[in-house]
C-alpha cells in the first residue's frame, strides 16, 4: 500500500495550515457554572485577564475580563469559520448584526472590506457546568474579493449533514460536513464571495469521529489541492502506513484515497482541504492583504471610521440569557432556531 502521508505535524497553537487556510485553533474549555453576568462562578485570581491563554488550565477567559471570549476586534481581507460543537457563542458586529449559535452550528463570516465583531462565550447555566468546544478557522479571500461588503452566513446544525457509515465489523465513522460534499451529502452554502463558494476549489471542512476499532476510507480529491488531517482527541490512528498520535496532524497526498484505522480508543479528527489561492499573503494581526501598501491603507481606514464603529453598549456584548439560537443580519433579516 502506498502511503498518502506527505508530512507529520506537531500541533501547537495555532495549528499549522496550508493555503487557502491561514489559521486554525481548537478551543476546549470545561467552564464552570455561570454567574448572574454569564461569567464564571469562580475566582479569576492568578489569571492573565485580557490575555488568558493558559492551556494548562481546564478553561480560559481569553481576552474577556468578565465573560470568556473575544471582545470587539477588527478583521479585513479573509473569512472566519467558527464551528461550535459544544456551548454557545454570542456574536455582535459593527454592522449592527447579532446572533447566538452553538451545539453543532457554524458561523461563516466574510470580513471583506472590514468589520469589527465580538465573539463571547456566555455561561448560560447557573446550575450546571458549561462545557465548550469550538474550532476557529481562517480561510483567505482572493485579492478580487478582499474588498467585498462584510457578510455572514449561519450554517445551522439542522442543515449540516452528518454522514455515518459502518465497516465490515459494524464499527461506525461519522463525518460532519461543514463545507464541501461527501457521498452526495452537501454542506450548507458558504457566503457568496467565499473561495469555498466555487466547487472547483474543493474546499472541505469535516469533523471525523472514528469509533474504536473502526476503519474508514477518506476518498481521494483532485491533484493540486492542499489537504491536512488533524488528530485532536482520543487515541492513536493509523493513516495508511503512518500512525498519528493525538495532537499530531498529517499533510496528505490529495488524489489518493486514505485508509483510517482506529485502535482501542475513539478518535476525533478535523480535515481542512482546498485548492490554494496562490497569491501573496501579507498579514498583520487581524488584517490579511496581498501587499504592504494594502496593509498600510487598512490601518488608515480603520483609524478613520473603525469599520463603522461599535453600535453596542459593551465591547463584550452578550444577549439576554433566555434567548435561544438566533441570527439577525445587517439587512434586518432574522433567523430563529428552537433547541
Amino acid at each position: 500500500m502506498s502511503n498518502a502521508v506527505k508530512e507529520v505535524l506537531s500541533l501547537g497553537f495555532p495549528w499549522q495550515t496550508a493555503d487557502p487556510f491561514l489559521f486554525c485553533v481548537h478551543h476546549n474549555d470545561a467552564f464552570p457554572k455561570g454567574n448572574a453576568e454569564m461569567g464564571p462562578q469562580a475566582s479569576l485570581a492568578g489569571r492573565q485577564i485580557g490575555q488568558d491563554f493558559d492551556w494548562s488550565q481546564d478553561w480560559r477567559m481569553y481576552h474577556g475580563d468578565r465573560i470568556p471570549g473575544f471582545p470587539a476586534h477588527p478583521h479585513r481581507g479573509f473569512e472566519t469559520i467558527t464551528v461550535v460543537t459544544k456551548g454557545m457563542v454570542d456574536h455582535a458586529d459593527s454592522l449592527g448584526a447579532a446572533g447566538r449559535y452553538g451545539g453543532g452550528d457554524t458561523q461563516w463570516m466574510t470580513a471583506g472590506n472590514g468589520v469589527q465583531h465580538s465573539e463571547m462565550f456566555p455561561l448560560l447555566s447557573e446550575a450546571e457546568e458549561n462545557p465548550m468546544e469550538l474550532f476557529q478557522i481562517w480561510i483567505n479571500l482572493p485579492g478580487k474579493n478582499k474588498a467585498v461588503p462584510p457578510h455572514f452566513s449561519m450554517l445551522w446544525r439542522e442543515e449540516t449533514p452528518v454522514v455515518t457509515t459502518e465497516d465490515a465489523q459494524g464499527h461506525r465513522t461519522s463525518v460532519t460536513v461543514v463545507a464541501g460534499e461527501l457521498d452526495g451529502h452537501k454542506a450548507p452554502p458558504p457566503p457568496p464571495d467565499s473561495w469555498a463558494s466555487d466547487a472547483a476549489n474543493d474546499v472541505a471542512v469535516w469533523i471525523i469521529d472514528v469509533d474504536a476499532g473502526a476503519e474508514w476510507t477518506l476518498p481521494a480529491t483532485r491533484a493540486g489541492v492542499n489537504r491536512t488531517l488533524y488528530c485532536f482527541e482520543g487515541g492513536a490512528i493509523q493513516v495508511d502506513d503512518t500512525e498519528l498520535s493525538p495532537k499530531q496532524g498529517a499533510r496528505l497526498v490529495p488524489d489518493q484515497a486514505v485508509t483510517l484505522q482506529a485502535g482501542e480508543q475513539k478518535v476525533r479528527l478535523l480535515l481542512l482541504q482546498g485548492k490554494p489561492i496562490n497569491e501573496p499573503v501579507v498579514q498583520y494581526g487581524p488584517f490579511v492583504m496581498n501587499t504592504e501598501a494594502e496593509i498600510r491603507q487598512t490601518f488608515a481606514d480603520f483609524r478613520k471610521d473603525e469599520f463603522g464603529g461599535w453600535p453596542w453598549p459593551r465591547h463584550d456584548q452578550v444577549h439576554d440569557r433566555a434567548r435561544g439560537r438566533f441570527a439577525r443580519h445587517a439587512d434586518g433579516r432574522e433567523e430563529h432556531k428552537t433547541e
